[in-house]
């Protein structure tokens, strides 16, 4: 049988308007004894992430545990981003368990769902799992998680994996919003992100924007 490609997305690409991030407990006492990745690294990832679903408007929940009582506030990145924005604390390590969280994703009401968080093995595995049996479509962006070890982080990911999660990471996050240099509407937003929280490509779209004036898309 013959095969036409057409110049169309695959469905299985994620767009700013199909999907609810989810952010779990980016907070200091969690960070602590995350070693499965440098903290400077993850709290870069996690703040590219938010700045990318802030900049694209993407339905984002923010979701802390015991922040008062235990685990202190969420990283300022994030609060930078989504400023004045409601952040959910909870008492359960499984975000899907409680019930302020699941009327906010009931009243965006979008059938995929992206995950970012700390401890990888608890609070992401236990939502993930969770949304997979209800039938939601769940992505995970690895490496704006974290766990108390390498192992404890690579085991959830597969588990999560085999359940039927689709990882990725936090650069391809916002590279997968933006998906085209030509939507100059949003190239600049894309580029500044990058440049502030994209390491070395970062760097990359400096040193061609400063010595060539170069610019993707043209």
């Amino acid at each position: 049988m013959t095969i036409t490609a057409k110049a169309t997305p695959g469905p299985l690409l994620l767009t700013p308007r199909d999907h609810t991030l989810i952010m779990i407990d980016h907070q200091s006492q969690m960070a602590f004894a995350t070693h499965s990745i440098d903290a400077v690294q993850l709290r870069n990832n996690a703040a590219l992430v938010a700045h990318a679903a802030a900049g694209f408007d993407v339905s984002t929940i923010v979701t802390t545990v015991a922040e008062k009582s235990f685990s202190g506030p969420v990283f300022d990145e994030i609060k930078d981003a989504f400023p004045g924005a409601e952040i959910t604390d909870r008492t359960s390590m499984n975000t899907w368990e409680d019930e302020n969280v699941i009327r906010r994703v009931n009243a965006i009401g979008k059938k995929r769902i992206v995950l970012a968080g700390l401890w990888t093995g608890v609070c992401i595995v236990g939502p993930a799992l969770s949304a997979l049996d209800q039938g939601f479509e769940v992505y995970v962006i690895a490496d704006a998680c974290g766990d108390v070890s390498t192992e404890a982080h690579e085991r959830a990911m597969d588990r999560m994996v085999q359940a039927g999660a689709r990882p990725m990471t936090s650069l391809q996050y916002l590279l997968e919003l933006q998906r085209d240099w030509a939507r100059t509407d949003s190239y600049e937003l894309t580029t500044g992100i990058a440049k502030k929280f994209g390491g070395a490509y970062g760097l990359g779209i400096i040193y061609a924007q400063t010595m060539f004036h170069a610019k993707e898309g043209q």
